[in-house]
């Protein structure tokens, strides 16, 4: 029976701790989406009101793809520096950069040269960003990411 070793492992609690991180950072962008149904959760008449309104499952649902895909970022960065050997929070540092300009950047040059977004909007989007690629890097390294063989954490 042939297994996949194409995947790195990577130690399950830098995994859950990086999914954490990254988010509380996804949380920022997605604030504005919570104070709203938090304010219609406030003005509902019953709590059963609430919860079956469409602003309830919005959230929940933006809620939850966040969660999924914080773990799936924190699970690729951190393979990521397991396979390229990246020990040192220089090196993390670039590995986020990298990982930024690789999949952020565009749509940042697109919002402000085609969109024409505020740059304000696009700035705290970017940073959040930056947060999320660069900051989870550098803190995973801080973790550490390299699966123990006597000892997983």
């Amino acid at each position: 029976m042939a297994t996949l070793h194409y995947l790195p492992p990577v130690k399950p609690s830098a995994v859950a701790l990086g999914t954490v991180f990254n988010h509380v950072a996804s949380l920022a962008i997605l604030g504005p989406v919570f104070g709203e149904t938090y304010r219609q959760a406030q003005s509902a008449n019953t709590k059963e009101e609430f919860f079956k309104s469409k602003e309830a499952a919005s959230a929940a649902a933006a809620w939850g793809t966040s969660l999924v895909g914080s773990s799936i970022q924190s699970y690729g960065v951190g393979a990521l520096l397991n396979a390229t050997g990246t020990m040192s929070y220089k090196g993390a540092a670039y590995m986020g950069g990298l990982i930024f300009l690789a999949s952020s950047a565009p749509s940042f040059i697109a919002q402000i040269f085609t969109e024409k977004r505020p740059l304000d909007t696009v700035a705290v989007g970017a940073l959040a960003r930056v947060f999320e690629t660069v900051g989870l890097s550098m803190f995973l390294t801080w973790w550490g990411t390299r699966v123990n063989a006597l000892n997983v954490v």
